[in-house]
């Protein structure tokens, strides 16, 4: 290992070893630094059930925002597969599902729910704005921070803007559509991993929805083939045979900087450098250069995984293997979300808990060996909302376990049998399920508060003219030489390597 290096990289997750592939390809020695035993952070592929050859992605599981020009430019073997069925919404004894490859069977299902076409043909004239949004957006992405202006003549849609970056969500929910389950449809991708309501005047329910809706420039949620550890696995080999060194089980202690040089101090000793990137929150990049720390961010997820051994039967006549395969629906009517909401703002465990699920294995069962896919086996992974990390402040476990068994019973009582009955064992009778709170994520993969995106989104544009590079990127520090790498970049958020992309830019543009 050398003393000093022309950057290193605080953090091995997806966009730190973004950042660190293209530097090294571009030239630049690059040290990568990484606390766990292992790189990937949140988008790892683990065997959660030992006793089970089953690799599921822990935490991050879809993919959505990762431009293709990444995957091409560092010659990744990675792919993905698209799910035909966007969603599936069991109300009674019947549901809502939405099948992008069959237009009159989602048709069919609206006026099943709504008796009428008025909300089919309004979900179509919704979902054709937001898919011009997303191509006229997602390519501004991997490009210099538009300004404001330059965003919206790019959009080139007054309403769109206005729908979007104007006005709180949930009033152009309420003016197009008129069912509450098809509005809570609507409101779940403004909600996923930013506790908010359809009115928050801030605007974070609408920054989280226009990220949900313009990945790959369709808003497609893809299926990572193999889980999400390939992506990860093949971005540290593409660092790796750039050049870039990268150490494990070395936590960064501290930085220190006068603007033009930095010092790392790392569990294995102190190296020097001429930029720092740093893939973690802005609120523990304070702490370690020594500034004052934003407010910690709050997380208001529980993500649980479990192992099936078949598939629930549903109270509807749909095939579960279709319900299950896009994103099933659990308490997200647009009323039963603000009851959640408002339960949990006044700070108690929401009564009926929203959440949703998805099942990869059946889109992708390569994560699962051979004889778990001959026995008929799936993987099932859901998504909790509105359950902030104040709630499990005072008595951890209990409260997970009270979420837990609350977000359960909710899942029951759409099933024509309890979800239980269904979970794998392992030799000791423990069932193959596992629960991860906000608290559970701040410990297990540094994310504070157990923030999936290190804080609040934020629109991608910028506000003033500094022509400096970090700015002009996305990515800048109140130290000239640090940049921000991860989430925490005005574009950062999901699993996209965007902030990656974006730091390594920067640092390839400054002098």
């Amino acid at each position: 290992m050398r003393t000093s290096y022309d950057v290193v990289i605080v953090g091995g997750g997806h966009n730190g070893l973004v950042a660190a592939a293209y530097l090294a390809r571009a030239g630049r020695s690059v040290l990568l630094l990484e606390r766990g035993p292992h790189t990937g952070g949140a988008a790892v592929s683990e065997r959660v059930f030992p006793e089970f050859d089953a690799r599921l992605s822990r935490y991050s599981y879809l993919v959505s925002l990762l431009p293709r020009r990444i995957v091409e430019d560092l010659g990744l073997r990675f792919a993905t597969r698209r799910r035909r069925i966007s969603s599936y919404t069991p109300v009674g004894s019947a549901g809502l599902l939405v099948d992008t490859g069959d237009s009159a069977r989602t048709r069919e299902s609206f006026r099943r729910l709504t008796g009428s076409d008025a909300d089919f043909r309004a979900w179509e004239r919704f979902y054709g704005m937001t898919g011009r949004l997303a191509e006229r957006v997602f390519p501004t992405l991997t490009e210099p921070l538009p300004t404001r202006d330059e965003l919206r003549s790019v959009i080139a849609d007054s309403e769109t803007w206005e729908a979007i970056f104007e006005r709180p969500l949930g009033e152009t929910i309420e003016r197009d559509f008129a069912d509450d389950t098809v509005r809570g449809v609507v409101l779940t991708d403004a909600l996923i991993g930013t506790f908010t309501h359809a009115h928050d005047p801030s605007l974070r329910q609408n920054r989280c929805f226009l990220y949900h809706v313009i990945g790959g420039g369709t808003g497609d949620w893809d299926v990572p083939i193999g889980g999400m550890g390939a992506l990860t696995d093949a971005l540290a080999t593409a660092a790796r045979a750039a050049g870039a060194e990268i150490l494990v089980d070395s936590a960064v202690q501290a930085i220190e900087t006068d603007g033009r040089t930095a010092e790392v101090r790392f569990a294995g000793g102190t190296v020097g450098a001429r930029h720092v990137l740093v893939n973690a929150a802005p609120h523990e990049m304070a702490r370690l250069l020594g500034d004052s720390a934003p407010p910690k961010p709050e997380g208001a997820q529980l993500k649980v995984n479990m192992l099936l051994n078949r598939l629930p039967r549903l109270r509807d006549d749909v095939d579960p293997r279709a319900a299950f395969a896009g994103t099933f629906h659990i308490a997200e009517s647009y009323s039963q979300l603000e009851r959640a909401y408002r339960d949990a703002e006044a700070g108690s465990a929401p009564a009926l808990p929203p959440s949703e699920i998805y099942c990869h294995t059946l889109t992708d069962p390569s994560i699962l060996g051979p004889e778990l896919t001959a026995r008929g086996m799936h993987t099932l992974t859901l998504f909790g909302l509105h359950t902030p990390a104040r709630l499990f402040a005072e008595d951890h476990d209990r409260v997970k376990r009270d979420v837990l068994d609350a977000t359960l019973a909710a899942l029951d009582s759409v099933l024509a049998e309890p979800i239980r009955d269904c979970l794998a064992t392992d030799s000791a009778g423990r069932s193959c399920l596992e629960a991860r709170s906000p608290l559970d994520l701040e410990q297990e993969v540094g994310l504070p508060g157990g923030h999936i995106f290190h804080g609040d989104l934020s629109f991608p544009y910028r506000t003033d003219d500094d022509p400096d590079p970090a700015a002009r990127w996305g990515v800048r520090t109140e130290h000239r030489n640090v940049f921000r790498c991860g989430a925490g970049t005005v574009r950062g958020g999901g699993v996209s390597g965007i902030g990656g992309h974006n730091a390594a830019l920067a640092v390839l543009e400054s002098r």
